[in-house]
C-alpha cells in the first residue's frame, strides 16, 4: 500500500552552477509543493501504514527550515535544485520513516523532480 501527504512552502533560491545568462541564476522565488511517498503494510490493528500526523511530525522541522528561506543559506542546499531538495529532504526524513518509498519536488506544477532512494 502506498500513502503520500503534500506539504507546501515558499522559497527563494539561485542556481550558482548554470552559466550567468541562465534566468535561474539570478534570485526568484517558487512556490513548492513536496510530496512524501511512503510504501508498506497495512497494520491491522490501526489500519494504517503509517498515521499521516507522524508524517507531518517527521516533516515538521523541515519545512520550519525551507519555508520563506533563501534556500541558497540552508545547510546542504548550496546548489538547491529540485533534485538535490529531494535528497536533502529524503536523508533526513529516510530516519524517521523506515517506509519512505519517493519524494517528489514541484517548483511548479508543471515541474518536479523525484528521488527514491540511493542506487544499490
Amino acid at each position: 500500500m502506498k500513502i503520500s501527504q503534500a506539504f507546501k512552502f515558499e522559497a527563494a533560491h539561485r542556481l550558482p552552477s548554470v552559466p550567468q545568462t541562465h534566468r535561474c541564476h539570478r534570485m526568484h522565488g517558487h512556490s513548492y509543493r513536496i510530496e512524501v511517498v511512503l510504501d508498506g503494510p497495512v497494520d491491522p490493528h490501526t489500519g494504517f501504514v503509517v498515521d499521516f500526523f507522524d508524517m507531518e511530525a517527521a516533516f515538521g522541522p523541515l519545512l520550519k527550515a525551507l519555508d520563506h528561506h533563501c534556500l541558497n543559506d540552508v545547510p546542504g542546499l548550496e546548489n538547491p535544485t529540485a533534485e538535490n531538495i529531494a535528497i536533502w529532504i529524503w536523508d533526513r526524513i529516510k530516519p524517521q520513516l523506515a517506509q519512505l518509498f519517493s519524494v517528489r519536488v514541484y517548483e511548479t506544477t508543471d515541474c518536479w523532480a523525484e528521488y527514491d532512494g540511493p542506487r544499490r
